[in-house]
């Protein structure tokens, strides 16, 4: 007991609005449903919790877990709440933690088990349909501050993975929790093929559909990783984990749920660290600073973008650092910064041509091409088109060769390329030409689940107002007045995430 108030679980349990008696009532119920009738908690004990900073022995944090996760329709998870026996409980970043805010980075030993806690937490709020979207998100600069000496210190980012004494080295925290068990090279293969197959899907459906099994599977490889393999196999299991939880985060992203997809990229970077591969932690970062370029704050953003570049040490390809340029570009283009956004994508340019190819890629890079550096140019010279209208040309110009090289199964980025393009052709006063490939985008977007597309239609649409007297563009507004779903847009001032 640490004889100070918790203040994150105060903070959650004001937001559920229950009564320290009918919380107590519901903990007992709860137990005695997930197999421990014996528990009884009282009234007494709850105010302990929260006003004395006592924290209960295990099943009751899970049980807590479930209850608020259910109440606030959204992932809350033992950290949330300030009852890990690690550090000071339930302590914020206004309250003394700033170096570690949210429990960020949280010990080596406790990846596994945070990994298991929050993908089950998830699939839970997926089973009974609550949203799951009312967190607010971390600033770039709190979670780069926190991260960066673990990010570029810690041992277990050497070649070797880290090592436990104990075989079953993380806590007993997870639901849905997959039996930890030994498992050989067969079944990792199997598992990086999944990997493959869900990017795909992903890359050409959006993250709406798959998004569920894509948790669920990283569920199950967060309790093979509480069973230490030999450091080979521990080193690729780590990988998977790494891929599958960026690939959750980015889903996440795509259909709106902002604060769990950082929860993932976080995550990810934890379980990429885990393996000793600092580029692809430095990778999941950017991912993370994509989000926020994408919901209008690319000031963090480049703080991100500071720590996935500088931490993903020296091993990193050209063509990473490129991509990782690319939206560090993008982020600048959205703060009106035009030239230090053209010196970022001449950057990004020398890079990706100086990659001899002589290396393969990873896995997670494979997706980012001479495609995908003209669309995120074009994404970056449309964006800064609305502070200098004059880089619209330009945006024009590398949004038709991306669509010229795009391969198959790239429709989400087909997408966004079209968009882009009709928008800087509306910026550049071409409506005609503008309604063209507007209505290509449109006739495609009713096969993706993608809510980042409809973010940047609706973009789109701001820009079509004043051509509202042209009867073709008249009739372009009213076919998106009746296609965008209804609700808020996520995405401010014309920035959306490329795919």
């Amino acid at each position: 007991m640490s004889g100070q108030p918790n203040t994150r679980l105060a903070d959650l349990f004001g937001l559920a609005g229950w009564s320290k008696g009918e919380l107590a009532r519901m903990v007992n119920r709860q137990a005695a449903a997930m197999g421990h009738p014996q528990l009884a908690t009282d009234t007494s004990r709850v105010r302990r919790w929260i006003d004395m900073g006592e924290i209960p022995r295990d099943p009751v944090p899970r049980v807590l877990a479930a209850l608020f996760t259910e109440r606030l329709g959204r992932v809350v998870t033992i950290e949330d709440l300030g009852l890990v026996r690690h550090g000071r409980p339930g302590k914020r970043r206004d309250d003394g933690n700033a170096k570690h805010p949210d429990g960020v980075p949280w010990a080596p030993e406790r990846t596994a088990a945070v990994l298991t806690e929050f993908t089950g937490m998830d699939l839970m709020l997926n089973r009974r349909g609550l949203v799951g979207a009312g967190a607010a998100l971390a600033a770039g600069s709190a979670l780069s501050s926190a991260m960066h000496d673990w990010l570029h210190t810690d041992p277990a980012l050497a070649a070797d993975a880290p090592r436990f004494d104990d075989p079953l080295h993380a806590d007993p925290a997870g639901f849905d929790r997959y039996e930890a068990a030994p498992i050989g090279s067969q079944e990792i293969e199997e598992l990086e093929r999944s990997v493959e197959v869900f990017r795909a899907w992903d890359a050409s459906r959006g993250g709406g559909l798959q998004r569920k099994a894509v948790v669920g599977q990283l569920n199950e490889v967060g309790g093979m990783l509480s069973y230490h393999h030999p450091d080979h196999l521990q080193r690729r299991l780590w990988g998977v984990a790494a891929n599958l939880a960026v690939l959750a985060g980015w889903m996440s992203h795509d259909v709106g749920l902002e604060p769990t997809a950082q929860k993932y990229f976080v995550i990810a970077a934890h379980a990429a660290r885990e393996g000793g591969d600092r580029p692809r932690a430095g990778e999941a970062l950017s991912r993370a600073a994509r989000q926020m370029v994408h919901l209008g704050r690319p000031d963090d953003a480049l703080d991100l973008m500071q720590l996935a570049k500088t931490g993903s040490g020296d091993q990193v390809l050209p063509r990473t650092k490129a991509m990782l340029c690319t939206i560090e570009a993008w982020a600048q283009a959205s703060m009106g910064k035009g030239q230090a956004m053209r010196r970022t994508l001449g950057e990004a340019e020398d890079l990706f041509v100086s990659d001899k190819g002589d290396v393969p890629p990873p896995s997670w890079m494979q997706m980012f091409d001479e495609a995908d550096l003209h669309g995120m140019q074009a994404l970056a010279y449309r964006t800064l088109a609305e502070h200098e209208p004059g880089a619209a040309l330009i945006a024009q110009r590398h949004a038709k060769e991306a669509l010229e090289l795009r391969g198959a199964g790239r429709d989400r980025s087909k997408i966004f390329d079209h968009i882009s393009l009709a928008s800087a052709c509306f910026i550049a006063d071409d409506p005609e030409q503008a309604d063209r490939y507007a209505r290509l985008a449109l006739t495609s977007m009713g096969a993706n689940s993608s809510h980042r597309t409809w973010d940047r239609l609706r973009e789109m649409y701001r820009l079509t107002a004043q051509y509202a007297g042209y009867p073709k563009i008249q009739d372009l507004r009213d076919e998106i007045e009746r296609a965008l779903p209804k609700g808020p847009s996520k995405s401010r001032g014309g920035n959306t995430a490329q795919a």
